[in-house]
């Protein structure tokens, strides 16, 4: 195995030793940790992009998550109770940004007739143009993953997608509608395909959703 030079570069580097992606000691030999440390940059990436976005609107990067979500999600999704287990924040937090959305009119309350406590955020015009404008920003991720062949992209996506069901079954994620956990999936005992039961087909790995809007969890 190659080890770090002993050069003078490397004697100017802090002597922690600690085996942590961000001790370039330590990710430099370790694949796992360079992969770790590439995805962290890439969501650094999207947090830019997003902070840009939110700035020639005037808003927060919550409340342009919010816009957006609201966009592309249905009613009985889009509640402070639910927007606050998506963006895994508080109600208080999602509330407060709620609030400013009302104020600049963004965004109306649907009153649930069957509990007055209880309300739907729906989108004014103004919001709905704002939230699909904004959402374009994510579309630049696309150009270097269309550079990839379909086969290379099929393997990173369920890679991905193994990822993040070990962090939903940890606990570290919540409110991921997607097939790994969702109640109309069985996996064929002799393959590794899925069948969903909703649409009735198997699923390739391409065919695997990261966000359904038929899901339904798994009790």
């Amino acid at each position: 195995m190659l080890q770090p030079s002993s050069s003078a570069p490397y004697q100017t580097l802090p002597s922690v030793q600690t085996s942590t992606v961000f001790n370039p000691h330590y990710n430099s030999f370790n694949t796992a940790s360079k992969i770790v440390v590439a995805l962290e940059r890439i969501s650094e990436a999207f947090r830019v992009m997003l902070w840009q976005e939110s700035k020639a609107n005037g808003l927060s990067p919550l409340q342009i998550q919010i816009l957006i979500f609201l966009a592309f999600h249905t009613q009985e999704k889009r509640t402070v109770s639910y927007l606050a287990q998506e963006f895994n924040m508080t109600k208080p937090t999602i509330s407060d940004a709620v609030r400013v959305l009302l104020e600049k009119k963004l965004t109306e309350k649907e009153q649930n007739l069957e509990d007055t406590r209880s309300y739907a955020i729906n989108l004014t015009a103004e919001g709905r143009a704002i939230a699909e404008r904004a959402s374009a920003f994510a579309n630049k991720f696309d150009a270097p993953l269309l550079q990839m062949p379909p086969i290379e992209q099929e393997y990173l996506l369920g890679q991905l997608m193994n990822i993040v069901n070990s962090f939903q079954k940890a606990g570290i994620l919540t409110n991921q509608r997607s097939c790994h956990s969702c109640v109309f999936i069985s996996k064929h005992a002799y393959s590794e395909a899925h069948h969903c039961s909703f649409l009735r087909q198997t699923l390739s790995v391409a065919d695997i959703r990261v966000d359904c809007p038929h899901y339904r969890p798994v009790s």
